[in-house]
């Protein structure tokens, strides 16, 4: 990689306190906290049918609840991130705590399904909004001989949460119904994000000026061909976290085994970014991110044949591992280009691609499946568009003509 995409403004003590026991600290509190919030926001599809049944509404309706999450916690980190970049990681920390856990109690008693898009969108999306990116960015910003490990094993809370929670949801949903199992998510959720807040601090990087800089960088062709591929991606990434539990259920699974599925998701996406990140190590994060987004597009052939659990779950096993090659080598990928002082508002600015994606993939399956009786067409649509995404990397090389930090 050129060097004068990977500068960093680094003085000299803060160089010795990169990968230190102190930035690994960083590390294991910002696991905690994307356990907690994924975890959470992805076993939504445990929820999905009692939701349903309760407020007496579709599938494409219900999913909206969902869909309106994900596009809010995905398009605040356009906000978050430049935040983090001025202000460090721990104010956002302790304002998504005090939004998650009020956007979960207020969703428990909601009676009307409206009231629940507010609540859970705003407070939930808010939340993850403000923990996501400015973790990810503090984590890039403690790492600079580890950073692809680093930002992996921070990133493998997510895929721990979806794994842990789904099942755990389902199992509580069942005995003592969605509400009071969201009750016990706001309460739990709020703590551990609460003491993330008080280990997680600013990276000793010089961040805040990159800040500045962040403009010049979207104009990039390179970070608009990142953009396109992430909204591509994105309309067909999220569908299953929604969809493959009653998807499943249609074809006989048991229904907690079918929640079982996204927390298969979750698994295999752990073992995606420590194996990708190996590749990333070797071969360089683009070939290893391209090889994400290309496992991801393929997976979708794995669902549209599958007939029981066993093939629904060789499905869920390889867009988890490009799932998890996805989250782990965004910012990775970032940082290799722009340098990682700009991460957070690059980061969050392209996570507006995601909201879209987010918001407009589930409804629009919903709609289909309403309209049709089942999920084929729109499977084969959604395998169609992870492939298109993968298409739309390979202009990017890691020389693209960027502008220099002095040019910035």
């Amino acid at each position: 990689m050129d060097g004068r995409f990977r500068r960093e403004a680094v003085s000299g003590r803060g160089s010795a306190e990169l990968d230190s026991v102190r930035a690994w600290v960083v590390v294991m509190a910002a696991f905690a906290a994307l356990f907690v919030v994924f975890g959470v926001a992805y076993s939504f599809g445990a929820f999905f049918d009692s939701i349903s049944t309760d407020f007496g509404t579709g599938r494409a309706a219900a999913s909206v609840v969902f869909s309106l999450t994900s596009f809010v916690f995905f398009s605040f980190g356009a906000i978050s991130g430049p935040a983090a970049d001025r202000f460090g990681p721990r104010p956002l920390l302790l304002i998504g705590a005090f939004a998650f856990g009020i956007g979960l109690a207020a969703t428990a008693g909601a009676e009307r399904l409206w009231v629940a898009y507010l609540t859970y969108s705003i407070g939930v999306g808010v939340g993850v909004g403000c923990v996501y990116v400015p973790i990810i960015a503090a984590v890039g910003g403690w790492f600079a001989r580890r950073r692809a490990l680093a930002v992996g094993v921070a990133v493998s809370g997510i895929g721990l949460g979806i794994l842990v929670a789904t099942p755990v949801a389902a199992w509580l949903i069942e005995a003592h119904g969605w509400r009071t199992v969201y009750v016990g998510f706001a309460v739990a959720g709020s703590v551990v994000l609460l003491v993330s807040a008080l280990l997680i601090s600013a990276p000793p990087t010089g961040t805040r000026s990159g800040s500045r800089q962040t403009g010049a960088a979207l104009r990039a062709p390179a970070y608009r061909w990142l953009y396109l591929a992430n909204l591509l991606l994105c309309l067909a990434l999220f569908v299953p976290f929604v969809y493959l539990p009653t998807s499943a259920e249609d074809a006989g699974v048991g229904p907690t085994a079918a929640a079982g599925l996204v927390g298969v998701v979750g698994a295999s996406s752990i073992a995606g970014r420590l194996v990708l990140g190996g590749v990333a190590d070797r071969a360089g994060p683009l070939r290893a991110y391209r090889i994400s987004f290309l496992l991801i597009g393929a997976s979708f052939a794995l669902w549209w044949i599958g007939d029981g659990f066993l093939s629904l779950a060789a499905f869920a096993v390889v867009l988890g591992v490009g799932y998890g090659g996805f989250v782990a080598l965004s910012p990775v990928v970032l940082a290799d280009l722009f340098g990682v002082e700009r991460l957070g508002g690059l980061l969050g600015v392209l996570l507006t691609a995601n909201a879209i994606g987010s918001a407009l993939g589930p409804p629009a399956v919903g709609l289909a499946a309403d309209a049709t009786g089942g999920y084929d067409a729109a499977i084969i649509v959604l395998g169609l568009l992870g492939l298109a995404a993968y298409a739309a990397l390979l202009p990017l090389d890691s020389r693209s003509d960027q502008p220099t930090h002095e040019e910035s």
